[in-house]
């Protein structure tokens, strides 16, 4: 669901991402040339759907047919077109499995992709521009946001209802409670 077209929206869309990574490609699995492949998000029965994939390694991309997938335990196996042994994936290892949006997890009602959530404007109940969301971080505790202020400087908070009443990725900004957090 790109956010609607507008002016409004022009400051914002340079953020819109149309690819995800979608999991992490691991050490070869059995001897016909599969690998295993750790989903990020923990799910994989869109993963298991995709009949081509991109991946990734230090800014190189190539895009890869899917012969072959099955589900491992929690993670996943895949045999790409052109790859049929052990020692012909160990090349992929390490490697970045982007997918499209439209492969991407599906969303239940309040998640979003944390892709579309940085870069939204961080803004106060009143309306005013406090900064703008620099990164979304996995904690032990939970998930925390890197708040980069108009001052340059930089809070991480935790991300939670008690400091984000609103999040609003079509409108470009979050609305942010508790302001004492920032200081």
């Amino acid at each position: 669901m790109p956010p609607p077209p507008g002016p409004a929206n022009t400051r914002y869309l340079k953020y819109w991402t149309e690819q995800f990574i979608a999991g992490i490609v691991g050490g070869p699995f059995g001897l016909k040339g599969f690998v295993k492949v750790k989903p990020l998000s923990g799910e994989i029965g869109h993963l298991l759907k995709l009949k081509a994939a991109t991946l990734r390694k230090e800014g190189k991309e190539r895009v890869l047919g899917i012969e072959e997938s099955a589900a491992a335990g929690s993670a996943l196996v895949i045999r790409f077109a052109g790859y049929d042994s052990p020692e012909s994936v160990k090349e992929l290892q390490g490697m970045e499995l982007l997918v499209n949006r439209e492969n991407a997890a599906p969303l239940k009602p309040g998640e979003f992709y944390v892709e579309d959530i940085k870069g939204l404007e961080a803004v106060a109940e009143n309306g005013e521009i406090l900064g703008n969301i620099a990164g979304i971080i996995e904690g032990g505790g939970g998930d925390l946001a890197e708040i980069r202020l108009k001052n340059g400087q930089s809070k991480i908070i935790p991300f939670r209802k008690e400091f984000f009443s609103e999040i609003n990725p079509e409108k470009g900004r979050v609305t942010m409670l508790n302001l004492w957090i920032l200081e």
